[in-house]
């Protein structure tokens, strides 16, 4: 089988590594025929979202495609085209590739636009929102797979946008083993870590008030984003004892900072989009071998298994959060057989290859189907 993933999707976002990574080791030739586009701003949001952003990135983008729809064309014995994460800029044209091609679209829907920015992170205005729902709607329609990444998510996209289920295949988001291997526990005092770009999913409010009470261990906050501003402000006003915070970190330490920490944090948000996602930060930590905590949700229960894997609870609730928190600190050796649970956890089902089979596997049965038809 060959895959050309095709587009301006966002290389250097894991989500596209990781599946790349795991289809080549189970035997799939990818190629990658790319252009950067949307990574020359990390926080998608804000100022990004304003007329001249989005009107400069629409010209990088359209230069992008005139150089992809040469690549694409010169390619030979495609048997899928995959419109990487984020899939709706390059639905259309990859479409247009793919029939070229006589193979099918593949359309990574791992989030909604009119989801994230008119709803969790309410960016867009009403008809901006109308604009993106109509814009997650055309990729759905246009794509013969579309790629979800947790079932709650993919029961949610059959639900909201009338998707057959039977299209849906879900594809966890896994993590790269070789940035986040397996780490002893660290030496010293026991640390919470907590990382993200502080999107409202990520629920930083919770974890804030938690951080501020006496039974919590010391917390490391990494990120910024939408909520910076807001938390900067709350650090000068009351900083809990033991917080730190620093607004970003390079990739390529996060594996460092997660082997550094003694438990890792998770999402916290209550929003109906936060029970829909297990985020890369979790399935990292279980590939470290940390134990984790994070919001009980129907996605984390989907790969986590509370006091085995994960200790989960009550989204939004601060208290639960720091008992948690305090629970594990107290205890090495809870900490100690909760990691290497989440290790084995990780290796059954979000190292690449265990990621990716998911895809492949409902690559070959539509190509069954398709001969058989």
């Amino acid at each position: 089988m060959r895959v050309m993933w095709l587009g301006t999707y966002e290389r250097d976002y894991p989500r596209a590594r990781v599946l790349v990574q795991g289809l080549r080791e189970i035997g799939v030739e990818v190629v990658e025929r790319h252009r950067a586009v949307w990574e020359r701003d990390r926080h998608k949001a804000g100022a990004f979202l304003r007329p001249l952003p989005l009107a400069r990135a629409g010209g990088r983008y359209a230069a992008a495609w005139a150089g992809l729809a040469v690549d694409a064309a010169r390619e030979r014995g495609v048997d899928a085209v995959v419109a990487g994460y984020p899939a709706q800029p390059d639905a259309l044209p990859a479409w247009l590739a793919a029939r070229a091609h006589r193979a099918p679209l593949v359309a990574d829907m791992m989030i909604s636009l009119a989801d994230t920015l008119g709803g969790d992170r309410a960016l867009a205005g009403r008809g901006a929102a109308r604009l993106l729902s109509g814009a997650d709607r055309a990729t759905l329609r246009l794509a013969d797979l579309v790629m979800a990444d947790t079932a709650a998510g993919a029961d949610w996209l059959a639900a909201r946008f009338g998707v057959a289920r039977g299209r849906i295949v879900v594809v966890p988001v896994g993590a790269e083993p070789e940035r986040f291997p397996p780490a002893p526990p660290p030496a010293g005092p026991p640390t919470a870590l907590f990382y993200g770009k502080l999107a409202p999913l990520h629920g930083v409010a919770t974890v804030l008030e938690a951080a501020r009470r006496p039974e919590a261990p010391p917390v490391r906050l990494i990120g910024d984003g939408q909520l910076g501003g807001w938390l900067a402000g709350e650090l000068e006003r009351d900083r809990p004892a033991g917080l730190t915070w620093e607004r970003w970190v390079p990739y390529e330490r996060l594996g460092d900072e997660v082997a550094g920490a003694a438990i890792c944090l998770g999402v916290f948000g209550a929003s109906e989009k936060a029970a829909r996602v297990v985020p890369n930060k979790v399935w990292q930590a279980m590939a470290a071998g940390r134990p984790v905590v994070t919001a009980d949700t129907p996605a984390a229960r989907e790969e986590l298994e509370d006091g085995r894997t994960a200790l989960l609870v009550p989204a939004g609730d601060a208290g639960a959060l720091a008992g948690a928190l305090a629970r594990l600190a107290g205890d090495r050796g809870l900490r100690e057989r909760m990691g290497r649970a989440a290790r084995e956890a990780y290796r059954r089902r979000g190292a690449p290859a265990a990621v990716a089979t998911h895809l492949r596997d409902a690559l070959e049965a539509r190509a069954a189907l398709t001969c058989r038809s």
